[in-house]
């Protein structure tokens, strides 16, 4: 039995959750970087370094934008994980609801 819910994927299929994963980390990555680019970093900038206002501000977006995507994720994870548990006990009623002799 895999963790992953007591299913096994073939191959094929975790190299597709694979990249799905690398795929929705680089989206998630742009974003952020175009986002708090936006935010902290003037558009007409006179010096090449970041001054210490730009990287503070760029410290706080990237660590409010992680915690966010942190969260996002455990919630996702307890709802799938709920989900999983109401079909586990949906399928099991179905056959036991079958068996019973109509009234």
């Amino acid at each position: 039995m895999a963790a992953g819910g007591g299913f096994q994927l073939d191959p094929s299929k975790l190299q597709l959750v694979a990249d799905l994963e690398i795929e929705m980390m680089s989206d998630m990555y742009n974003r952020m970087t175009a986002a708090c680019q936006k935010k902290c970093i003037p558009t007409k900038y006179k010096e090449a370094d970041l001054s210490k206002g730009e990287s503070v501000c760029l410290d706080r977006c990237v660590a409010k934008y992680l915690d966010i995507h942190e969260r996002i994720g455990k919630k996702l994870t307890t709802l799938s994980m709920q989900d999983e548990e109401m079909m586990k006990k949906l399928q099991e009623q179905a056959p036991a609801a079958s068996a019973q002799p109509p009234h």
